[in-house]
């Protein structure tokens, strides 16, 4: 043993016993940085959940603007519907006003007849009457969908009322003719076109003439 050296370089010098070895000192978790650039000094840090630098899905949903009412939405599809009834209808009132015409020039004896030549002259001029109606028809259904004006309302009402005032027309336009025509009676078959062709106008009409549909063009405007 070295007299003069440190005990602990001696391997048979007594030891006095401690307390075993546990580790090093437990140190508190570091905290979650927020995700992105630091914020400069004075600025609150970046909002979320910590960890994350932007709002979580649960955030708040941004408000959603006012919703058309089914009833504009109706009204604008029937606008649609009745477009396309008119245009098969102007299309096969066109032809035949057609066919009479060429029958008078092939057969002057037989249909030389000034009621004839009114009758063809009367079907092309509302042939070409009820083919801007239809156009008038598609411009309220895209209006109605896509406006909330005065505009975009005179627009349908008035699309759907030129709709119901043909009707009539053809309706007491056609009651005269089979009333001057002998044969049967065909009442039955002309109520039931008459029908056919005003009761979806009539449908549109109301639905934007009051209630829901009409409160929606009467709201703040936007274009």
């Amino acid at each position: 043993m070295n007299p003069g050296g440190s005990p602990w370089a001696d391997p048979a010098t007594q030891t006095q016993p401690g307390n075993p070895y546990l580790g090093p000192p437990p140190t508190a978790p570091a905290a979650p940085q927020p995700y992105g650039p630091p914020a400069p000094y004075g600025y609150p840090a970046p909002y979320g959940y910590p960890g994350y630098g932007y709002p979580g899905p649960w955030g708040p949903m941004p408000p959603r603007g006012p919703q058309r009412p089914g009833q504009v939405v109706t009204s604008a599809v029937l606008a649609f519907v009745q477009a396309a009834v008119v245009l098969i209808a102007s299309l096969y009132l066109w032809f035949f006003a057609s066919i009479i015409d060429i029958a008078a020039e092939g057969n002057p004896g037989v249909y030389s007849s000034s009621r004839v030549n009114a009758l063809a002259t009367e079907g092309t001029v509302m042939a070409a009457v009820q083919l801007v109606s239809v156009v008038l028809l598609i411009a309220a259904g895209i209006r109605a969908l896509s406006a909330r004006t005065r505009t975009a309302w005179l627009l349908t009402v008035g699309a759907h009322a030129v709709q119901v005032v043909l009707a009539v027309y053809w309706a007491v336009r056609l009651i005269t003719l089979m009333n001057e025509t002998p044969g049967p009676d065909a009442s039955g078959a002309l109520a039931a076109v008459t029908i056919f062709f005003v009761a979806a106008p009539l449908v549109g009409l109301g639905m934007v003439l009051a209630g829901p549909g009409r409160r929606w063009f009467e709201s703040p405007q936007q274009r």
